[in-house]
């Protein structure tokens, strides 16, 4: 394994298919990150079993064993401490972490959220996203800051909105961007070619270029997602 990779530690709440998308990445030869351990504040939840059976090391930390939010933060910064975690992602973790938790991992830590942000932030996105009649849609990565999906943005992938979409046909286009956009996002970070500085992403637009590889607006081939000619006439105005 490459000295050189970053040690990364995973968040999550429920299936985790974004975990699984990170730890698929991460068996790559070249890819700048291995998984360390991944935390669920949720005994039941499914991406637990996905961690162990990839050979990951897989803890609960549950909200309830601890008497508030400050001692669950102190008990998710000390197991990312065991791990010897130097970049914290997210994936589906469902709980709002403590301002000073989120001070200390800043620049460190980073999210994915199913929407083309600063829209639709928070839950529900896709049907909002249908609601609003919006014709293009997405996920974002960013960097995670005391305000809930505003810190500043690392990468984005646009998908289309069709015209007979409904709230699981756009969530499933959506997702598998996400299991694209969140690998290249984290590699980004990892190399040092996405940092945090004063509130902003910086991007190292020559690393970029010399790797021809992760770009800060990525689009999907549309016929990976069997989207067809008519599907896209329906779509163009």
């Amino acid at each position: 394994m490459n000295a050189k990779r970053k040690r990364v530690a995973i968040l999550i709440s429920g299936r985790g298919s974004n975990m699984s998308a990170l730890i698929a990445a991460s068996r790559e030869a070249d890819y700048p990150a291995t998984i360390v351990g991944v935390i669920s504040d949720r005994p039941d939840a499914a991406g637990l079993r996905a961690a162990e059976a990839a050979g990951i090391a897989a803890v609960v930390v549950e909200r309830r064993s601890f008497a508030d939010r400050q001692a669950h933060d102190a008990a998710i910064d000390a197991t990312l401490a065991g791990f010897g975690a130097e970049i914290v992602a997210l994936a589906g973790y469902m709980r709002l972490l403590g301002a000073d938790f989120v001070q200390r991992w800043q620049g460190r830590m980073i999210n994915i959220h199913p929407s083309l942000l600063p829209g639709f932030k928070g839950l529900d996105t896709h049907r909002r996203a249908l609601d609003a009649g919006v014709r293009i849609h997405g996920c974002s990565v960013h960097f995670v800051t005391a305000d809930m999906d505003g810190g500043p943005l690392i990468a984005q992938a646009a998908v289309p909105v069709l015209a007979d979409d409904t709230e699981d046909s756009l969530a499933a286009r959506v997702l598998k961007a996400e299991h694209k956009l969140y690998p290249q996002a984290l590699a980004m970070v990892c190399e040092g070619r996405a940092a945090m500085e004063q509130g902003r992403t910086l991007i190292d637009a020559r690393g970029m270029v010399e790797r021809n590889a992760a770009q800060v607006l990525f689009a999907p081939d549309l016929a990976e997602e069997s989207v067809n000619i008519e599907d896209l006439a329906r779509f163009t105005p």
